[in-house]
């Protein structure tokens, strides 16, 4: 059945499995993201840009439970400007927080995080260890390397539910 799925899916899976050039399984390991692969286009190579996977890892992160939100109070301060001024709402904050390096067939993150009081930091970070990488991996066939977690605040309870955590957002007390 998965014969079946490959050849609809990707065009000449069967002629590339014949000559033994192609996993059954429709999945690219890094190894054949396209450099040298003779394909049914004649080949060329692919290139994934960092921004593309930092905003893999951006969402896969905040997917897990106790992450608030995501960069240091500066980084969210900057792009919480950037998007008041832009009038980008949410669309610029999805890689904030994430910085990556991006070879040709590996990947390293680094992740800065805001986590909810009562959290386990360190079953948030390797939680979140596991599904950025699953993420970059499945998406991209890069390996990742490394992924450093950087927890740079804590979420209390108590405390304003904006992300920006501006000072002179609307008062407390009238």
């Amino acid at each position: 059945m998965s014969d079946t799925r490959t050849e609809a899916a990707v065009p000449g899976a069967r002629e590339a499995d014949r000559r033994g050039g192609a996993q059954s399984t429709g999945a690219q390991s890094a190894s054949t993201r396209g450099d040298g692969d003779q394909g049914a286009t004649g080949g060329g190579s692919t290139h994934i840009a960092d921004g593309v996977v930092a905003k893999i890892a951006g969402m896969a992160a905040r997917e897990i439970g106790g992450v608030h939100t995501m960069g240091g109070g500066a980084a969210r301060a900057m792009g919480a400007v950037k998007d008041a001024v832009t009038g980008g709402g949410d669309r610029g904050s999805v890689a904030r927080g994430v910085s990556v390096e991006v070879g040709e067939r590996q990947a390293a993150v680094d992740i800065d995080l805001v986590v909810e009081y009562g959290t386990a930091i360190q079953d948030l970070a390797a939680a979140v260890r596991r599904n950025v990488a699953g993420a970059i991996e499945k998406m991209t066939g890069l390996e990742v390397t490394e992924i450093n977690v950087r927890v740079d605040d804590i979420h209390l309870p108590d405390e304003d539910d904006g992300d920006d955590g501006d000072a002179d957002a609307a008062p407390r007390v009238r």
